[in-house]
C-alpha cells in the first residue's frame, strides 16, 4: 500500500451522482421519489459529498471515549437509596443522579460509600440552606462542591416554571436563590426534555435550550467574577428521540450553539450533555420493543457527544420502579459501551456529511428561532404569554395527526398490533396525561405520549 492508492480511482462528482440516480429511476421525479422532509423543514437527499460544504467542518471536540452511565434514584427513603446507589455501582453503572423530593433528608448518609463516585442532585424544591448543607457535608468527605465534577447540583428554576405553571415561591425570590447557588456551586441545569416529550420539533428544542440558557446568563448581570466564569459548569439535560441521524445531529448543534451563546458572555465554552431516551415514543402495549427503542436513542447520545447517560427501563410507562428492569436498561447501556465498543472513539461522528449537514443545518434554523424568541422579548416573556406553548402544542399535533396516518409508526401500537396483548391487569402506575384543577402563573407545558389516545382506546375494549 502507498500514500497514493486512491490516486488510482477517478473522482465523482455530486451531478454526476445525481445523473445516475436520474438515469437509474427511469423518469421518475428525483426530489418527489428520493428527497423527503423532516418536521424541521430540513431536505433529506439521497446523498451527501464534500461539495455539499463551502468548507469542510472543523474537527469536534467531543469525548465519547468518556461518556458514562447513569443510574436515576428517586429518594423516598435515605438508607434504601444509598444501598440501591451501591448496588448499582456494583453492577455497572458509573455515577448516580439523586432525585431528592424534600431538603430534610441526611446527605451524608445518602452518600456513604460513595466516594469518587460523580453523584447528580435533582433538587424538587428551591433551598439556600439545603445546599449549604450539602456544602458542609462534602467538606467532611474532604471534597468540594462540583469538585473534578464528582457533584453536579441541576438547578434550574426556569424548568421548573415551564413544567408546573408557577415559580418555586416568586419571580424575584426564585432568581435571588439561583443566583446565590450558581455563585456556591458554579453550575446551573437547563432541562430540555419538557420540549421534547411535549411535542417540539428539534429545532424549536435546540432554540429553546439556547433561550433558556440564555434567561439565567442575562441574570448575573456581569456579577460572577473572571473565574467563576472560566469554571461555570452548565448541563444540558435532553431527551433523544428515535429520528437516529437527526438525533446525533442534535446533539452536535447543542455544542455548536452554546459554543456560539457562552463566547459572547465569556463564560465556559465547554457544556455538559445529560441525555436520556424519550417518553413520547414509548408504550405500554408491545412493551418489549421500547427495549428496541431505547437502545438506538442511546446509540445516538453516544455517538452526538453525551457525557452521561441515563436509560428508561422499557416498562417505565406503566409500572413502579424495579430492580429486573432497571438492570435491564443498564444493561443495555454496558453492552453498548463493553461489547459494541462504543467508548473506542472520541469523535466518531465527525466527517460524516450526512450528519455534518444535518448538524449545519439544525443549527442554523435554531439560532434563526432563537433569535427571534429574543428580538420579542425573550423566553419568560413568550412563555408568559403562551407563545411557546403554542408553537410546541402545534408541532405536536403534527406529530400526532403522523402518527395517526401512520406516517410514524410504532410497532405493536399502530402497526401490526397483537390482539391478544391485554395491560389492563398491568399497570401498577397510570400511564396516561393526569390533568388537575389548579391555579397557575402561566399555562404549563404537558408532556404526552403518541400512543395515549390509541391505548386507552384498547384497554377499554379489553
Amino acid at each position: 500500500m502507498t500514500n497514493g492508492l486512491f490516486d488510482e480511482f477517478n473522482g465523482v462528482s455530486a451531478k454526476q451522482w445525481k445523473q445516475k440516480i436520474q438515469f437509474d429511476l427511469k423518469g421518475a421525479d428525483y426530489n418527489e421519489t428520493l428527497v423527503w422532509k423532516s418536521n424541521e423543514d430540513i431536505s433529506v437527499k439521497p446523498f451527501y459529498n464534500a461539495e455539499d460544504f463551502k468548507e469542510l467542518p472543523e474537527v469536534s471536540n467531543t469525548k465519547a471515549t468518556q461518556w458514562s452511565i447513569c443510574q436515576t434514584i428517586f429518594v423516598a427513603n435515605v438508607e434504601k437509596s444509598n444501598k440501591k446507589a451501591i448496588k448499582s455501582i456494583e453492577r455497572g453503572a458509573e455515577s448516580i443522579k439523586f432525585i431528592i423530593p424534600n431538603p430534610d433528608i441526611s446527605v451524608l448518609d445518602l452518600l456513604k460509600n460513595l466516594d469518587n463516585i460523580p453523584v447528580f442532585f435533582e433538587l424538587q424544591f428551591l433551598s439556600e440552606a439545603f445546599i449549604n448543607k450539602l456544602n458542609e457535608c462534602h467538606l467532611e468527605l474532604s471534597k468540594k462542591i462540583a469538585s473534578e465534577n464528582k457533584i453536579s447540583i441541576q438547578t434550574d428554576i426556569i424548568g421548573n416554571l415551564a413544567r408546573t405553571g408557577n415559580w418555586f415561591q416568586n419571580l424575584n425570590d426564585d432568581f435571588s436563590k439561583f443566583k446565590s447557588i450558581v455563585q456556591k456551586t458554579k453550575s446551573f441545569n437547563v432541562d430540555t426534555t419538557l420540549y421534547q416529550n411535549a411535542g417540539a420539533n428539534m429545532v424549536q428544542q435546540l432554540a429553546y435550550a439556547l433561550a433558556h440558557a440564555n434567561e439565567y446568563l442575562n441574570t448575573f448581570d456581569n456579577s460572577l467574577n473572571t473565574e467563576t466564569k472560566q469554571n461555570l459548569k452548565i448541563t444540558f439535560e435532553v431527551s433523544v428521540g428515535s429520528n437516529y441521524f437527526f438525533e446525533i445531529a442534535k446533539l452536535r448543534a447543542l455544542r455548536l450553539l452554546w459554543n456560539t451563546l457562552a463566547l459572547e458572555y465569556e463564560v465556559n465554552p465547554n457544556c455538559n450533555i445529560f441525555a436520556i431516551p424519550t417518553k413520547r415514543n414509548k408504550t405500554i402495549y408491545d412493551y418489549n420493543t421500547n427495549m428496541l427503542r431505547t437502545t438506538t436513542e442511546c446509540m445516538s447520545a453516544v455517538l452526538g457527544g453525551a457525557n452521561t447517560i441515563c436509560n428508561l427501563p422499557y416498562d417505565v410507562m406503566y409500572k413502579k420502579a424495579n430492580a429486573f428492569s432497571e438492570r435491564m436498561a443498564r444493561n443495555q447501556l454496558l453492552i453498548l459501551k463493553h461489547e459494541s465498543y462504543f467508548d473506542k472513539v472520541n469523535n466518531p461522528s465527525d466527517g460524516t456529511y450526512y450528519i455534518e449537514s444535518l448538524t449545519q443545518q439544525l443549527a442554523e434554523k435554531s439560532l434563526t428561532l432563537f433569535k427571534d424568541i429574543e428580538s420579542n422579548g425573550g423566553f419568560l416573556v413568550q412563555l408568559k404569554e403562551g407563545t411557546i406553548q403554542r408553537k410546541i402544542k402545534e408541532s405536536a399535533a403534527k406529530e400526532q395527526q403522523q402518527f395517526n396516518d401512520t406516517e410514524i409508526i410504532l410497532l405493536g401500537t399502530n402497526k401490526l398490533p397483537n390482539p391478544n396483548d391485554a395491560m389492563k391487569n398491568e399497570l401498577e402506575i397510570y400511564p396516561f396525561v393526569k390533568t388537575h384543577q389548579r391555579k397557575t402563573l402561566i399555562e404549563p407545558i404537558i408532556e404526552k405520549r403518541l400512543a395515549e389516545t390509541l391505548e386507552q382506546k384498547r384497554l377499554k375494549n379489553e
